[in-house]
Formats: structure tokens, sequence, C-alpha cells
């Protein structure tokens, strides 16, 4: 069987999730994305919490609000944040984007819309689901600390940080491989356009940790 290079991949990526798709089938493909890249993180949580997993299985009431929790946070958020990441990937490689704005874009969508759709997440949950003590602003101040930790792979949110971090790899295999291109060096191996796009989600992720740990103190002051 011939060993499939990183150009087989980038075809693969760009029969799947170019935004010539069909929507349906393009949000279909995100979708199972953002399930592969969030399953196995989040067995890998569980797996490094002792008993956590006995104790899920052990109260009905307890797995009902983990899945509730991962329905109504975790997917969403992996979800969107994937699908702003695939776009961005399309629009690379239909070349009507360069590689530098792709990065910039990719740096503050991924930010913007992981911390942001946490705040909206977290606010709706205590108007609905009654978490936060029902306080919404309380929801509001919990946002930084939790993104805080994440980083850390202290919390849910870790989980979904780095899930949507998976999907970001093509996008970053495909920056490499252009920013090559453009300067007409040797083209990219497969090692260093992994090597390149490892280095970018590191700053990616101390990036956020930052952003949140200035915010954390002041998103809602107490009263």
């Amino acid at each position: 069987m011939p060993k499939k290079t990183p150009s087989d991949l980038m075809v693969w990526f760009d029969r799947h999730f170019s935004v010539r798709l069909p929507f349906t089938r393009f949000a279909r493909n995100t979708a199972l994305l953002s399930l592969l890249g969030l399953v196995p993180v989040l067995i890998l949580y569980i797996a490094l919490i002792p008993g956590f997993w006995s104790h899920l299985t052990a109260s009905d009431a307890a797995l009902v609000r983990f899945l509730r929790q991962i329905l109504t946070n975790g997917l969403p958020v992996v979800f969107t944040v994937n699908a702003v990441s695939m776009i961005l990937f399309s629009q690379l490689r239909l070349r009507t984007m360069g590689p530098g704005w792709a990065l910039t874009l990719d740096f503050a969508t991924r930010t913007i819309f992981f911390a942001g759709l946490h705040a909206v997440i977290f606010f709706a949950s205590a108007q609905i689901f009654g978490s936060f003590g029902g306080n919404p602003l309380q929801a509001l101040r919990v946002v930084g600390p939790t993104l805080a930790q994440s980083a850390g792979f202290g919390n849910l949110s870790g989980v979904y940080l780095y899930a949507t971090l998976i999907s970001a790899l093509p996008l970053h295999m495909v920056l490499t491989e252009n920013w090559f291109r453009t300067r007409r060096a040797q083209p990219a191996s497969g090692a260093t356009m992994a090597l390149c796009s490892l280095t970018v989600i590191a700053a990616q992720i101390l990036m956020l940790t930052a952003l949140a740990s200035v915010i954390s103190p002041s998103i809602i002051p107490p009263v």
C-alpha cells in the first residue's frame, strides 16, 4: 500500500471541506470531524481523573448533567470553531486568502469564538438549567478562570480546546506549505508541516490562556 503524502491529505480535505459543497454536506463533515476530535480527548480526560467514570455510572443524575454539558456546551463550541477553521482552510486552498491573513484570522477567530461561545453558553445555562446558582452574572464571572485552566487540561473546557485544535492541523499544514511555496524554497516535508502546525497551536494556547488570565478578574466585577 503506497504511503499517503501530505499533498494527498490536503486534496482529501479539499474534497470534504470546501465552501463550494452543499451546506448540509459541509455541516455533516464538520460534525463528524468535531466528534472525531472530541471523543478521544474526552475519553482521555475521564481516564485521567481517578474514580470519575465510576461516579458517572453510579449516578444517573451525574451522568445526565455530564452529558448535558457535553451536548449544550462542548459540541456546539467544537463544531462552531471547527466550521470557522474549515472555512478558512477552504478559502486558502481556493487561493482567495494569503497564508499570512489566514493565520491572523485563525488566531483571532479561534480565540474570540472559543471565549465568546463559552460566555454565551454559560449565560444561557444559568438562565435555562439553573447552572451557576441560576445567576447569569456569576456564570460570566467564571468564564475567565475556566478558560485560564483549559490549557492545563484542568476542566472540560480543556477537552473542548484541544478537540478544536486537532481540526486546525490541516489548516496550519497548508499555511506552512504555502509559505514555503511563496518563497520558492524547497517543498516542506510532512514532518516540517506538522512541527510548524504544533508550534502555531502552542502559541494559540498561550494566547488564550494569557487573555483569560487578564480578563478573569474584571469580566464582571462583583457587586
